[in-house]
């Protein structure tokens, strides 16, 4: 047989279909419940666009592989429903990444959830006294638990650590020098480091010591008239460990009443508890850090405490009182669905015994490897024994990481379905599943797409089961 003559680029232009031939289909015709009938214009115009585009683009070139009715009219189907569907939406974290940054942190509790929904749906408290009937402090709901469960004397919730570290340097240091150990000069992710929040909140740097060695003499000689407060920041991110030295928390904050300075330490992660309790590595204890002496602590709400995103800064009265005094704080505090997430997850720590099963980071972080097997099995029979041969996807072990800037140096043993395609890049396959209707978010590893279920709930292993069997059967 010849070949397949070339089609006249004109000629290819005028089989275009109209836009209200696409409109009239049986398949847009279905959509026109779900959005507006401008969205189905646009979306056939965009669809007949393209086309058009790569028509001009293919010159003189043969018919085969060029867009036709019905590939328009998928192409038009297909934007009806990217533009109906909601930019920010949930998606199944099979990274195995507990406290994944790009996935939002922590899940959050059940209590906090439905505490969230019924703020957002009535009115509510949030700055009235209602036993005075006069204007009160959002922070008088949340002040309370937290100096309970930190042994604190005040604190304030501002809405993320990084704030919170801002509110703190611009308090105490504002037009002052604020000393700092070189070896704590990190970067808190997203291109934030610590230099540069200095430099907004209007201190000045003074750094001390070395990047792995830092005295307390160090501390001492760069003390002066120009000092507006010490820094200790713990380096959650990374490790440091070899020919290192640091002066204590005891050491420093003794240094801190000797010189009247403030003394403000980020411990990073929150963590409340000791996840020694699950064979994971040590962290800093807020409540440990203000029992040694620490006058002033800021952490995150949305880590290791499993809140959402918060800054919470806690300490002596005097100290918390001056943040509360600075004008930027009206600009750094917190919503009140963040005060409603917060107050349900701080109540839950009441009850230590309990954490595990009621804050989802703390059970993704306890649950046993072999309990993830089974669900990663589970998954695997659901997918069914010879669709799953086929297309090589097995139970594999493996180890992930905390994630969100915590524990650097954890690996968490895990399970995870394995996927290598017997053809084609495993590429695809992960951004097939991405991009589907209930998007999974794996990890690439030695050519092969892993699901981990570690970080995958009950709840959506039929979802995760479904979002497989629709990239496999597409799979040749």
């Amino acid at each position: 047989m010849g070949e397949e003559p070339a089609i006249p680029k004109r000629l290819e232009l005028r089989s275009l279909p109209s836009v209200g031939s696409l409109l009239e289909s049986k398949e847009m015709a279905e959509l026109q419940g779900l959005a507006p009938r401008g969205v189905l214009v646009s979306a056939a115009r965009e669809a007949i666009a393209a086309a058009r585009s790569a028509i001009r683009r293919a010159g003189g070139a043969k018919r085969a592989g060029l867009p036709g009715r019905e590939a328009i009219l998928r192409d038009a189907v297909r934007r009806v429903g990217a533009a109906v569907r909601p930019a920010f939406h949930a998606v199944i974290n099979a990274t195995g990444i507990v406290l994944h940054t790009n996935l939002g942190r922590a899940a959050l509790a059940e209590e906090a959830v439905s505490a969230v929904a019924e703020a957002a749906r009535r009115y509510t408290n949030l700055e009235l006294d209602l036993e005075s009937g006069s204007r009160g402090s959002r922070m008088a709901h949340l002040e309370p638990l937290v100096t309970e469960l930190l042994g604190a004397e005040a604190a304030l919730v501002v809405n993320n650590n990084a704030a919170a570290m801002l509110l703190a340097l611009n308090t105490f240091s504002l037009g002052k020098e604020a000393i700092v150990s070189r070896g704590q000069l990190v970067e808190i992710g997203g291109s934030f480091r610590i230099p540069e929040i200095l430099e907004r909140a209007g201190a000045r740097l003074r750094e001390v010591g070395t990047t792995n060695r830092t005295r307390l003499r160090d501390y001492e000689r760069a003390i002066g008239p120009e000092t507006g407060m010490l820094l200790r920041v713990h380096p959650s991110n990374f490790a440091m460990i070899g020919f290192t030295e640091e002066v204590t928390r005891e050491e420093l904050t003794a240094l801190s009443r000797k010189k009247r300075l403030p003394l403000l330490e980020d411990i990073g992660s929150g963590a409340l508890i000791d996840f020694g309790r699950w064979g994971l590595p040590a962290e800093p204890i807020a409540r440990e850090a203000l029992a040694q002496g620490m006058p002033l602590i800021c952490f995150s709400g949305d880590k290791l405490l499993g809140g959402p995103q918060a800054g919470i800064l806690a300490g002596r009265r005097g100290l918390v009182a001056s943040l509360k005094a600075n004008p930027l704080s009206r600009a750094l505090r917190v919503d009140k669905l963040t005060l409603a997430a917060l107050e349900a997850t701080l109540r839950l720590y009441r009850d230590p015994e309990k954490l595990a099963a009621s804050i989802p980071t703390l059970r993704m972080l306890a649950e046993p490897a072999a309990s993830v097997r089974a669900r990663a099995k589970a998954v695997l029979r659901a997918i069914g024994a010879d669709r799953a041969s086929h297309n090589r996807v097995e139970v594999v072990a493996c180890t992930t990481e905390v994630g969100g800037g915590a524990m650097p140096l954890a690996r968490v043993p895990s399970y995870a379905l394995a996927l290598r395609p017997a053809r084609g890049k495993v590429e695809h396959l992960a951004r097939s599943l991405r991009t589907g209707p209930e998007p999974v978010i794996g990890r690439i590893e030695s050519g092969r797409l892993l699901l981990d279920l570690r970080t995958v709930s009950r709840g959506e292993l039929s979802k995760l089961a479904a979002s497989l069997l629709r990239v496999l059967e597409e799979e040749p």
